[in-house]
């Protein structure tokens, strides 16, 4: 994704008067709006672990960002740019079996994290969803941890590895929690340089998801970093600070 196909950086931070994540309203609020759908599959037998699921999910987002489909001339570019120009929702599904496959017809990009895996499609209206997508449930997207992870995991030597943090105090479904960790990984990419997201691309675009300790996050959320605060349409209320995005770029800026 070009510099020029994303929103353009100031020093007013992404979570300033025209954030698409506030909730108040705002001038985005008169563009038609458009949803980013995501759908994680998750089978009976053996569904993902949740802490991979929103990881997997965080790179989705990133994944359809720079798709070559997604700027320019490309097919999904219209779509893109004007549901950045809107309230930037985005809403995770769950499907397995058959659904699963019927899902893995329409244009989109599958990514797969150790066992997840999650399919981002281009966004559509808000009302104006594929029948496909529209009849794969939201509620029930609930998993767990068997091994909870506490630390990141370790970056390759010589890095260090962007960190979303959870607000460890908002109790949210896992596909709530999809959505979040996606918009976080959004506003980390707005921030970053030309090279910076080049080398984060190169990376695969490898991140950790954690919850933050309680004693931590009113450090994290007013230190300056993106936060993403919730339009507050589902499960919390609103203005809800909810994932702070640590990314080792926007910290050594502070």
């Amino acid at each position: 994704m070009s510099t020029k196909d994303a929103p353009k950086t100031s020093e007013v931070p992404a979570v300033g008067a025209d954030s698409p994540f506030r909730q108040e309203h705002a001038a985005r609020d008169e563009a038609p709006q458009f949803v980013l759908p995501l759908v994680v599959r998750i089978e009976k037998a053996d569904p993902p672990a949740r802490t991979d699921a929103l990881e997997t999910a965080a790179r989705a987002v990133l994944v359809l960002l720079t798709d070559e489909r997604a700027h320019g001339e490309g097919e999904w570019a219209e779509a893109v740019r004007d549901w950045q120009d809107a309230r930037i929702r985005k809403v995770v599904r769950r499907a397995r079996g058959a659904e699963w496959r019927k899902a893995g017809t329409l244009p989109g990009v599958t990514v797969h994290g150790e066992r997840a895996e999650v399919r981002v499609f281009p966004p559509v209206p808000l009302d104006g969803w594929p029948k496909e997508l529209a009849k794969l449930q939201v509620s029930g997207t609930d998993l767990d941890d068997p091994d909870p992870a506490t630390a990141p995991p370790q970056a390759p030597a010589g890095a260090e590895l962007p960190v979303l943090w959870l607000n460890p105090d908002l109790d949210m479904s896992a596909g709530k929690a999809m959505a979040q960790a996606g918009h976080a990984a959004q506003l980390a990419w707005w921030e970053l340089t030309g090279a910076e997201r080049d080398a984060w691309r190169e990376s695969g675009f490898r991140l950790a998801v954690r919850t933050a300790a309680r004693e931590r996050w009113a450090g994290l959320s007013g230190s300056g970093l993106p936060v993403v605060r919730d339009a507050g349409f589902t499960e919390i209320a609103p203005g809800s600070c909810t994932v702070v995005s640590d990314h080792p770029a926007l910290r050594a800026r502070l």
